[in-house]
């Protein structure tokens, strides 16, 4: 088995192949002069099982094309088998047409995938988890749950006024997952979006008066909703607001927000190797989901059962 890393989340995949007790394969991914992408790798993986680990974050077309990259590199030096490890999958809310002469980006960059020579596909909190059905390959979807809720249980230990509530309606079969988990009840926040990039919050199901809320998505971007989110919840009487994230987009003025907010903390995953914009912010806290995916590595590699690490 081999362990190939690009430039996209370099300290996860190591922290992973820490995890697996086992080295990165030796690789130069660079840069020409006019910013084409050029892949040598400097150990022979002819005959191997390779995972290459790569998220195809922020700057995504740049990430993508190193994935898609390594992956033809890989095929042409004659590797077995070749998984892309995907943490963030880029373009996954391109996931459907939302108008008219629109694209479905998120089939696209599996098409892509696909084509380049991947045999399977390795991700995480896909936005959508029908964008399984877009490849034709293999396609495990891990979730974060068990890695964010024993941090939760960790930190908010004790007292029945624990409340997990999902930002939007579209989240809520996640916000579930964890709340019955956890063992602890649920609220939804009701909002509209009058365009892109912003939110509205209209209202909240539930009684959440005297509770800590936790609110809790897959992706954090600009920060308006859960900004928005957390202040609905503090105006219907909560406690305290926290937010619960598995992927740390966190564009444009999403760490001021956040900041300057009412959420008492953001705990997000590694899956997005973030600047020191992030990693210095009081308010924002990172939990690693390395032995959650080297796990899922050794059990691909082993043809052992990926699903049990749902549990």
């Amino acid at each position: 088995m081999k362990l190939i890393s690009g430039n996209a989340n370099r300290s996860l995949a190591t922290a992973i192949a820490g995890h697996l007790d086992l080295p990165l394969t030796r690789t130069q991914v660079k840069r020409f002069a006019d910013n084409e992408v050029f892949v040598v790798f400097e150990e022979n993986v002819r005959g191997e099982d390779v995972f290459v680990i790569q998220s195809t974050s922020y700057p995504a077309n740049d990430n993508l094309m190193e994935l898609l990259i390594l992956t033809d590199a890989l095929v042409r030096a004659s590797a077995r088998r070749i998984t892309a490890v995907m943490p963030y999958f880029g373009y996954a809310r391109q996931d459907r047409k939302t108008g008219g002469r629109t694209p479905i980006s998120a089939k696209l960059v599996a098409n892509l995938i696909t084509r380049a020579g991947a045999d399977r596909v390795l991700t995480m909190d896909l936005h959508a988890g029908q964008i399984q059905g877009f490849f034709d390959i293999p396609t495990d979807n891990l979730v974060a749950i068990p890695v964010l809720a024993l941090d939760v249980r960790d930190r908010y230990a004790g007292g029945d006024d624990l409340m997990i509530v999902s930002p939007d309606v579209g989240g809520v079969v996640r916000a579930r997952a964890l709340a019955s988990r956890l063992d602890v009840d649920l609220a939804i926040v009701d909002k509209r979006r009058p365009k892109a990039g912003e939110s509205e919050v209209m209202n909240i199901i539930g009684d959440v008066e005297g509770r800590r809320c936790i609110l809790f998505d897959d992706i954090v971007d600009s920060g308006g909703t859960l900004v928005n989110a957390a202040k609905a919840l503090i105006d219907q009487g909560a406690t305290e607001v926290s937010a619960y994230i598995s992927h740390g987009v966190l564009s444009g003025p999403a760490v001021q927000r956040i900041t300057a907010g009412p959420l008492r903390e953001l705990v997000i995953t590694d899956s997005i190797e973030q600047p020191l914009e992030v990693t210095s912010c009081g308010k924002i806290r990172s939990v690693s989901v390395a032995p959650l995916i080297g796990e899922a590595i050794r059990r691909i590699a082993n043809e052992e059962s990926v699903s049990k690490l749902f549990d």
